[in-house]
């Protein structure tokens, strides 16, 4: 085969479908969750020492009504100094957003990549058949799945 100047071109096999990671190979399964009237502070204090950036907000039924991140934790600063606000009680409702992505189990890491691509998400939530949550796959996991791949020599 020759491209375009007329110069060979290596041929690259294309790995075969059966061979394409899913998202459970990648993400990250053991989650830190929140309910919706839990106080912010706590939060924040939880984000902090456990060096992570956010993580899904879950009802008593356990399914995912929001996500609470570092960027809604900073209007916490605005509701104290600007508007005056005591934030003491102020709840992960108050504050979390309802705008996430989510992603089948059944996904594969192509798929979420390119939701990645053509998206601001640096995360998507993985839910089951049934919506409910398994795991959270982030833009890091797929460099991570780059990097395997690139060891394997594909």
């Amino acid at each position: 085969m020759k491209n375009f100047q007329q110069k060979a071109v290596e041929d690259n096999p294309t790995r075969p479908v059966a061979d394409k990671p899913l998202v459970t190979d990648y993400m990250t399964k053991k989650l830190i969750t929140f309910k919706p009237e839990t106080v912010i502070m706590d939060v924040i204090n939880t984000l902090l020492s456990n060096r992570i950036t956010g993580a899904p907000v879950l009802n008593d039924q356990k399914d995912v009504v929001g996500f609470i991140d570092d960027k809604d934790c900073l209007k916490v600063l605005f509701d104290e100094a600007y508007h005056n606000q005591p934030t003491d009680n102020r709840t992960v409702s108050h504050y979390m957003s309802n705008v996430m992505r989510t992603v089948s189990v059944h996904a594969d890491i192509y798929e979420v990549a390119s939701i990645f691509l053509n998206s601001v998400y640096k995360r998507l939530l993985v839910v089951d058949d049934f919506g409910k949550l398994v795991g959270q796959i982030s833009r890091r996991d797929i460099l991570r799945a780059i990097h395997d791949f690139d060891a394997k020599e594909y």
